[in-house]
């Protein structure tokens, strides 16, 4: 399915697009809320500042997407591969990321207040300056994970996610690539 297939379905009422093939797509300021793209292949599309507000996600492959400045608001992005990701400024708040890999990600100033990211593989993820109020981050793996300046407050975690044998803020993931 092309972008403008997609983009006129949607106008049409259709919400349904779980495993569409859309591979490096510019879907950049669409207004997609409440749409389905489980399992769907978005690696590598530009979802920058999208609204993506209650869209599930969940299996969907988001790897390399860019989806800065995202409204993400409520998205069940549970088991979504969300490796090497630019989320940054993007608005996470409450959203399902239960076994989501983040490997790699870069959700600077992100907004994920209230989000549950349970079992979800956040090594070398980069959270500087987030907002990670309240949010669920039971049995993570936040090795080499950096979090200076995040916002903490509430978080549910245990102690072992937070040893200083599992992470490691200040070290920079940036020549990571995930290119295929």
């Amino acid at each position: 399915m092309d972008t403008n297939t997609l983009l006129n379905r949607y106008a049409a009422g259709e919400r349904d697009f779980s495993g569409v093939i859309l591979h490096q797509a510019n879907l950049a300021d669409a207004d997609l809320r409440g749409a389905n793209f489980g399992g769907a292949d978005l690696s590598g599309v530009n979802l920058s500042h999208a609204n993506l507000a209650g869209c599930v996600l969940n299996r969907a492959n988001l790897t390399n997407a860019e989806l800065s400045g995202a409204n993400l608001n409520h998205a069940n992005m549970s088991d979504t591969n969300l490796i090497g990701a630019q989320l940054i400024r993007a608005n996470l708040e409450a959203a399902h990321l239960i076994r989501a890999d983040l490997r790699s990600a870069s959700l600077i100033l992100a907004n994920l207040t209230r989000s549950n990211l349970s079992e979800a593989e956040l090594s070398g993820t980069d959270f500087s300056g987030a907002i990670l109020s309240y949010a669920n981050l039971t049995a993570t793996n936040f090795n080499e994970a950096e979090i200076i300046g995040a916002d903490l407050t509430g978080v549910v975690i245990s102690q072992m996610e937070m040893s200083s044998e599992r992470t490691h803020p200040g070290l920079s993931h940036k020549w990571v690539t995930w290119a295929g």
